[in-house]
């Protein structure tokens, strides 16, 4: 049985061009169906669903157009090809604003036809997909997939949901890892933009020259290389929203060109004159401390500003760790694993990990031991060294390590090791007393802040 290439609805008041069509697109593989009036094809329009209609435009009662207005209510996709054997320009311009696919004006090729409806199909499934994927993105994203129960990420939900449905510029502040884009996507797919374009750009991933032509594209021929014209991205995201992540490695020069972008709605592309205007919805994002940026001079105060209005603080997961179990189940899910648990045993050192590296560290963690593990359970011997070396409570007893069991950290890792559990059990010993300890040690105060807020020791968890 022949597979159908589509479904066609032919409306003709003359029953020969009724019959050819259908003999012609049903040779194909279309499958056709046919009405004698513009009622006709309504009432069966009613009754399923035709991707393509093709109409006459002038026939007795109604006529092709009327007949597309009345089809197009029930069913806004379908799409139209009106033909005539009476041209006018006033009307092929009333059906192409209708939304009409084409015009065709009769007598027309049998080629001519047959490209036309290949080519309407073809674009009735890119609508079709583009619906779907709107939808599937608009599901992924939604606020509640989130993968989070604790009462910092609970704050920053609330802020989330009041920001996304205003045009406000928002910041994302937040260690590396913490799930910045992630919160920028769903901010864009919960707000009126949500059916435009959402655009990230790194900006620490580019060179200056590099990052300016991505941004706001160039003209032929304005540096080497420049071939031809390109739109930037902030063309492309006309109308939808663009994320600039790691914001502070803009440079000060195209800091004055994305502060005009804010201001003004408009920009140059590189090399050229013409100024053209956008609409669009900025969120930027950073691991840096602004405010000293902008005291140092490394980052414009007026840029500053305008990209602060509202701030949104994404905690690290050591400070949410009730939300690492939840987060490993997604991940096991997500890498198709959900049949796999983690023992207990594993699932404590994963909580008591300090994860510097944040979200994006612990699904490494967890897509590793997942090929690592033999059977249906995560063992504590499936998760890195680093993790099962590094996750015993501050207070509790040294445990000989065997030589072997260091083979697999690099000697950076084996000095942070050794240097987080040497001051935590310092502060210990001095009962969270940082002057006591640092006499103890032989170290400045100072420098025993710095290496403190470097392996986020805090004294006072740790000597309770």
């Amino acid at each position: 049985m022949q597979k159908s290439m589509g479904k066609v609805l032919v409306v003709d008041d003359e029953e020969n061009m009724r019959k050819s069509l259908k003999a012609l697109l049903g040779k194909e593989g279309y499958e056709v169906k046919t009405a004698s009036s513009g009622e006709e094809a309504v009432r069966l329009a009613g009754d399923e669903t035709f991707p393509i209609l093709i109409a006459d435009l002038r026939m007795d009662g109604m006529d092709g157009m009327d007949t597309y207005r009345a089809i197009k209510e029930r069913n806004s996709q379908t799409l139209a090809i009106i033909i005539t054997g009476h041209a006018s320009l006033k009307s092929a311009i009333e059906a192409i604003r209708l939304g009409a696919y084409d015009y065709l004006v009769k007598p027309f090729k049998p080629e001519q036809i047959l490209l036309t409806v290949r080519r309407a199909l073809e674009h009735q499934q890119l609508v079709e997909e583009n619906v779907y994927l709107q939808g599937e993105l608009g599901e992924k994203f939604r606020f509640d997939n989130i993968i989070a129960k604790s009462g910092p990420m609970e704050e920053v939900f609330q802020l989330m949901r009041k920001v996304a449905v205003s045009n406000v510029t928002v910041l994302l502040r937040g260690e590396s890892g913490t799930g910045k884009e992630l919160v920028a996507r769903a901010i864009h797919y919960n707000s009126p933009r949500q059916k435009k374009r959402f655009i990230g750009v790194s900006c620490g991933a580019l060179p200056e020259t590099l990052l300016e032509s991505e941004l706001f594209g160039h003209e032929k021929g304005a540096f080497t290389g420049a071939l031809k014209q390109k739109r930037g991205l902030f063309e492309v995201a006309n109308e939808g929203t663009i994320f600039l992540d790691e914001i502070a490695d803009l440079s000060l020069s195209t800091q004055m060109k994305l502060l005009r972008v804010l201001q003004e709605q408009e920009f140059q592309r590189v090399g050229g004159t013409e100024l053209i205007s956008v609409n669009l919805r900025l969120i930027s994002a950073t691991n840096k401390d602004l405010e000293e940026a902008v005291r140092e001079g490394s980052f414009r105060e007026e840029l500053y500003y305008r990209i602060n209005v509202v701030s949104i603080s994404l905690p690290p997961l050591r400070s949410r760790k009730e939300d690492v179990p939840l987060l490993v189940q997604h991940f096991l899910k997500k890498h198709q694993a959900k049949n796999k648990i983690v023992s207990p045993k594993a699932m404590e050192l994963l909580m008591m990990y300090h994860w510097p590296g944040n979200v994006r560290q612990l699904e490494n963690v967890v897509e590793r031991a997942i090929a690592l593990s033999q059977g249906p359970v995560i063992l504590e011997n499936d998760l890195p060294p680093q993790i099962r070396l590094n996750s015993h409570l501050p207070g509790d007893k040294p445990t000989p390590r065997s030589p072997h069991y260091l083979t697999n950290l690099t000697f950076q890792e084996a000095r942070e090791n050794f240097e987080r559990h040497f001051l935590q059990r310092a502060i210990v010993r001095n009962r969270g007393n940082i002057s006591a300890t640092s006499r103890e040690i032989k170290l400045s105060r100072r420098h025993f802040y710095e290496k403190m807020k470097s392996y986020h020791i805090n004294p006072r968890k740790t000597s309770s």
